[in-house]
C-alpha cells in the first residue's frame, strides 16, 4: 500500500506498530530514573537504608529490611552504570547493569568481601557521596522476558562480587530494633527475589516531567 504504515486506518495502524517501528515496552516496565521501593517476595519487608552506620566489618552506611510499606527512607532511584547509559525513561532491559541510589542519602548499594553483622554472608551497605561511588555499585537485573516489568520479581546480580541481593530473615536489635538483615549470597534462591513496589516511574517514550505515582 502507497504510504506504508501511515495511511492505515488509526486502530490498524496501533495494532501493526510493532510491526513499522520495532517493539514496544510495555506500560508497565520500570524506567531509568524512577523513584521506587523494592520489596523481598520471600520475607515481605522493603530494602531500607538510612543515616546508621555498621559497628563492624566496613563502618559504611548501614541496608537492611523493614516491614514498613510508609518509610520515606525505603526509596531507590535507578540509575546507568555511568551517567548518560540509562536516559531518563527508557525501560530497563533484563540484563541491564544498573546503580541503586539511596533518595534520602545519596549513597548507592553497594557490597564488598566483608562478612554480614548477623548471617556472615556478604555486607551490603549504602556507599558514595551524591551518588557517585565506585564500581562495587553495579548490579544486574536478572528477569526472564526482554524489560523489567513491575509485575515481576527479579534478582539483582553484584558485577564485582557476583552475589545475589538477599534477606534470610536475621533480626537486628538496638538501634535498629526488627530491622532485618540484607546480605549478599553466592547462590540464586528464594531470598533473592524483589518486586518493585510503591513510586515515581517515568513513562516509557513520554515527557519525562509526566509521571505514574502509585
Amino acid at each position: 500500500m502507497r504510504g506504508g504504515c501511515r495511511l492505515f486506518p488509526l486502530l490498524l495502524l496501533t495494532l501493526l506498530r510493532g510491526l513499522c517501528h520495532g517493539r514496544e515496552p510495555a506500560p508497565g516496565a520500570v524506567t531509568c530514573g524512577s523513584v521506587l521501593k523494592l520489596l523481598n517476595t520471600r520475607h515481605s519487608v522493603r530494602l531500607h537504608s538510612h543515616e546508621v552506620k555498621y559497628g563492624s566489618g566496613s563502618g559504611q552506611q548501614s541496608v537492611t529490611g523493614v516491614e514498613a510499606s510508609d518509610d520515606a527512607n525505603s526509596y531507590w532511584r535507578i540509575r546507568g552504570k555511568s551517567d548518560g547509559s540509562c536516559q531518563r525513561g527508557t525501560p530497563v532491559k533484563c540484563g541491564q547493569a544498573i546503580r541503586l541510589t539511596h533518595v534520602n542519602t545519596g549513597k548507592n548499594l553497594h557490597t564488598h568481601h566483608f562478612p554480614s553483622p548477623l548471617s556472615n554472608n556478604q555486607e551490603i551497605s549504602a556507599f558514595g557521596d551524591d551518588g557517585e561511588g565506585d564500581d562495587l555499585d553495579i548490579w544486574i537485573v536478572q528477569c526472564s522476558g526482554t524489560y523489567w516489568e513491575r509485575e515481576d520479581a527479579v534478582r539483582f546480580k553484584h558485577v564485582g562480587t557476583e552475589v545475589f541481593l538477599s534477606i534470610t530473615g536475621e533480626q537486628y536489635g538496638h538501634p535498629i530494633r526488627g530491622q532485618r538483615e540484607v546480605h549478599g549470597m553466592p547462590t540464586a534462591n528464594h531470598h533473592n527475589y524483589w518486586k518493585a513496589m510503591e513510586g515515581v516511574f517515568i513513562k516509557p517514550s513520554m515527557d519525562p516531567a509526566k509521571h505514574d505515582e502509585l
